[in-house]
């Protein structure tokens, strides 16, 4: 079969390689163009740029490129509106990490783990105009543990994602597209202000916070800090890991140390 890829993050380079070793001819590999990165804004590639490369297949980083012909255009975590040129060209589907119609729109894993959710879904679906809201072909559940993070979700959504477009591509007259049903909720990017801890919310939330967002930004005694892990024991919040402003990460007993048996103030 011939295909079109579109992607730009990392637990998408699974999948596409799962599509590529299934024996599909691929005409094009579309991703979001390089961009800097760090403090010496260096320019770097997307995963999915740097992965197209390294199996010699046709990168383009502008969807204006767009003139192909393919038998099925395949879109994961692109991050780029798609327009009548590539939606009328072929078939378009896409693997949705969420149980449709909950959470369509940016970051449906970041959100279900803000939100304490424990099930999610990956969704293959048919892509149209409207965001997220095409018919779905395939439809698979998972569990979301209280200590998983997004990365660790992205790569179960990597996983599970690789078998149902494999499969769906190997026959794709087997499955029949059905309509989303329920309640539709919108995700929203996440900005470094939701990153701010407030210490009055319970431990819980505070918990789906850091593991949603990869860190939590707050003072202790003074010094700007990140929490970067934590578990919940007995309804108490347990700091695992952290980082002081300047310095590199550290374990929460090796920053206790560093106090010298100061009295911990949170958020001051």
């Amino acid at each position: 079969m011939k295909l079109v890829l579109m992607g730009t993050n990392e637990f998408v380079v699974p999948i596409f390689d799962a599509i590529l070793s299934a024996g599909h001819e691929i005409l094009a590999v579309f991703t979001r163009a390089p961009k800097p990165v760090g403090r010496k804004q260096i320019l770097t590639s997307s995963p999915v740029h740097v992965w197209a490369e390294s199996k010699d297949l046709p990168v383009y980083t502008t969807i204006r490129d767009y003139n192909f012909k393919p038998d099925i255009v395949v879109v994961i975590s692109y991050g780029v509106i798609l327009r009548d040129n590539v939606l009328n060209s072929a078939p378009c589907i896409n693997i949705h990490p969420s149980d449709l119609p909950r959470y369509r729109g940016p970051s449906p894993i970041k959100t279900a783990i803000y939100n304490g959710d424990t099930k999610s879904a990956v969704c293959l679906m048919q892509m149209t105009a409207e965001l997220d809201a095409g018919d779905v072909f395939m439809r698979q559940e998972f569990d979301i543990g209280q200590n998983d993070t997004n990365e660790t979700i992205e790569k179960k959504v990597s996983e599970i994602g690789s078998r149902l477009v494999v499969d769906y591509l190997s026959a794709p007259e087997k499955y029949k597209p059905v309509s989303q049903t329920g309640e539709i909720i919108y995700t929203r990017k996440f900005t470094g202000a939701d990153e701010i801890i407030d210490w009055a919310r319970t431990p819980e939330q505070i918990h789906n916070q850091i593991r949603a967002l990869g860190a939590g930004r707050t003072k202790i005694n003074g010094i700007d800090v990140k929490i970067l892990e934590t578990h919940i024991k007995d309804g108490i919040l347990e700091i695992i890991k952290i980082q002081p402003s300047g310095k590199k990460p550290m374990d929460w007993k090796s920053f206790i140390n560093g106090l010298r048996g100061t009295q911990i103030e949170l958020g001051k």
